[in-house]
């Protein structure tokens, strides 16, 4: 069995609910679905529709799109309640989500645990001079600001950063739990070091990109391979010993004339 991945498929570019049709199947293997699919049900309810009959297993975290309060249909979930709601959504089609036991599973012939993650951002990506509190402003003076200062709320946390505190200290106790020696796949919409997390174009977007609290988990929790989008720039690295796969689809413009959607996925190799 061979484990595929793609984040960033943002279904709510027509041309991306085009390209996805050209996804090739393979049904006896697993494909990661790493964020930002769209800001909807009925994009996540596409994808699905499209890939699940393409595919033995899926498995979903969600980027920040998907966690969008957007009215889009009367009033719209908020925050944890949005996420909880797009994980139940996600269970009753089969796909597995960060709420689930990681599957272990044999890839290329070797058995390996995947562990999708919901970590968020903390704004912990910024120059160790810039305040927390200043961490925004510092990033409008140099770029574009994030769409999620206006559209992803926080609810019932008191912030993102606080949210983020949250989802690490939960997930770092059940990666704790883990002890039988299987090397792990970990999988986050946002990358989960700050090297990484560098844009050329617009450097200080990074504060919306990670949390350095997860800077040391690939070798603190036996990855194998780290997988995560978000950044739009595809690309695959080593670092320790452990391979980092950005699986970024991206926006059309961002696409177009330079890959075929049929390449979309990234094959994660044991």
């Amino acid at each position: 069995m061979k484990l595929f991945a793609v984040a960033d498929l943002h279904l709510g570019h027509p041309a991306n609910r085009e390209a996805i049709h050209e996804i090739a199947a393979h049904p006896e293997d697993w494909l990661i679905l790493a964020g930002d699919v769209g800001e909807t049900e009925r994009h996540l309810d596409l994808a699905l529709d499209v890939l699940q009959p393409k595919y033995r297993q899926i498995v979903w975290v969600p980027g920040n799109h998907e966690l969008w309060a957007v009215a889009t249909e009367g009033v719209p979930l908020r925050g944890e309640a949005r996420y909880h709601h797009f994980v139940e959504r996600c269970r009753a089609r089969g796909v597995l989500t960060p709420e689930d036991a990681y599957p272990v599973v044999a890839i290329d012939g070797q058995d390996v645990r995947i562990v999708p993650m919901f970590l968020l951002y903390d704004y912990s990506f910024r120059p160790s001079d810039v305040a927390h509190e200043d961490a925004v402003a510092w990033a409008r003076e140099g770029g574009p600001v994030c769409s999620d200062e206006q559209f992803l709320p926080a609810d019932p946390h008191a912030s993102r950063s606080a949210w983020c505190a949250a989802r690490v200290s939960a997930t770092a106790a059940r990666l704790d739990g883990l002890d039988d020696g299987v090397p792990n796949i970990l999988v986050n919409h946002w990358p989960l070091r700050r090297d990484l997390a560098r844009l050329p174009r617009i450097p200080r977007f990074s504060i919306w990109c990670g949390t350095t609290r997860t800077e040391d988990w690939h070798t603190r929790y036996n990855a194998r391979a780290v997988i995560s989008g978000h950044l739009h720039m595809p690309s695959s690295r080593t670092i320790d010993g452990v391979a980092f796969e950005e699986v970024s689809f991206g926006y059309p413009k961002q696409w177009r004339g330079r890959r075929e959607p049929a390449d979309a996925l990234r094959r994660i190799r044991m």
